[in-house]
């Protein structure tokens, strides 16, 4: 299929799929005009590409482990991907989304202060997340 027809079947802009190749995310091959080919896989993989993006893994960690991945919603590395460069990359990149919660829980209770002080009349919430 075109660059298009992925587009349409993802949802995914076209722009972004380019973007997806440029990172080494996705590999299509071309056809004898130069236009992208990608086959029914692509899908898939756009999907599963999307979904790690959106829990906030960076391409580099995604580059590293797309390989050894089974489907969306599998994730499973395996022994030989688990290089000591690809350890410090994922544990960098669970330092980085622990500094991300622990920032995203103090606006929470600054949020939960500020509310109570200009709404003391609000019904509390609970302080857990």
């Amino acid at each position: 299929m075109k660059i298009g027809e992925l587009s349409r079947r993802t949802g995914v802009p076209t722009r972004m799929l380019r973007y997806y190749e440029e990172q080494g995310l996705l590999h299509p091959t071309r056809a004898d005009n130069g236009y992208r080919a990608y086959g029914d896989s692509a899908v898939q993989c756009v999907q599963q590409i999307r979904g790690l993006l959106d829990s906030g893994l960076t391409t580099e960690i995604i580059r590293a482990i797309l390989p050894f991945l089974s489907g969306p919603g599998d994730i499973h590395l395996h022994p030989e991907c688990v290089t000591p460069e690809t350890t410090a990359l994922l544990r960098g990149e669970i330092d980085r989304i622990q500094r991300r919660i622990d920032c995203l829980a103090r606006n929470r209770d600054a949020l939960r202060t500020y509310l109570a002080a200009v709404r003391p009349d609000s019904p509390a919430r609970p302080e857990g997340p």
